[in-house]
């Protein structure tokens, strides 16, 4: 028996008989590679979404800087008073009674005609001037004079083309809304003020622009 356990002993010391599994090993192939980093370095990437004449801005990454966009926007304006500002007697029945300078810009491409209404929406959207036919490369109109092509409807005095504001007491708001038109308006002259205002207000729009002034009873 002892000569069992000692033959037993070498043997284990040679061969590595009776291992319990505490003695160290060298390390397999797969256990000498380093798992790589799931955090990437590359940069986020970004959108961005050029506004288009509509106005919309769209999404843009971390840090984007979204390129200048050539959207444009149409604004009415006028040399004789400022937004919100009284209209001159010279414009209105207490004076020479003639159209106001108007001037605007940022006309959108593809316009085919502008049409300008005039309205007093204090008198239940009295009709003071429809004009259509406006050429889309003009920038505004002077006073007195429409543009030769303009085709002017009637007013709800009953005149064609301008009558300035009269309101018969107090002081009341005009509204010029200036039209860009996506087809001819096809508008005849001496039309139906309500009928015209109505088929221009109805009309396929690429945009439009408004200009507000005020006027007190004579």
């Amino acid at each position: 028996m002892r000569w069992v356990l000692a033959t037993c002993a070498v043997a284990l010391l040679v061969a590595g008989c009776g291992d319990d599994g505490r003695e160290l090993r060298a390390p397999s192939p797969d256990q000498t590679t380093t798992s790589a980093s799931t955090t990437s370095t590359a940069a986020p990437s970004t959108t961005e979404v050029v506004a288009g004449t509509g106005g919309g801005t769209g999404d843009q990454g971390s840090g984007a800087t979204a390129p200048p966009t050539t959207a444009t926007t149409l604004r009415l304006t006028s040399p004789a008073f400022g937004n919100g500002q009284p209209i001159p007697p010279e414009y209105t029945c207490v004076g020479d009674d003639v159209s106001p300078p108007l001037a605007w810009t940022g006309v959108p491409g593809g316009t085919a005609e502008l049409a300008l209404v005039v309205r007093d929406p204090d008198a239940d959207g009295f009709i003071h001037w429809v004009i259509a036919g406006l050429p889309p490369d003009g920038t505004g109109l002077a006073r007195r004079e429409p543009p030769s092509q303009a085709v002017q409807g009637l007013n709800d005095f009953g005149r064609q083309g301008w009558s300035g504001p009269c309101p018969p007491s107090g002081t009341h708001n005009y509204e010029f809304r200036l039209y860009a038109l996506a087809a001819p308006s096809g508008l005849a002259a001496g039309a139906d003020g309500a009928e015209a205002a109505g088929q221009l207000e109805s009309a396929t729009l690429l945009a439009s622009a408004a200009l507000s002034g005020t006027a007190a009873a004579p």
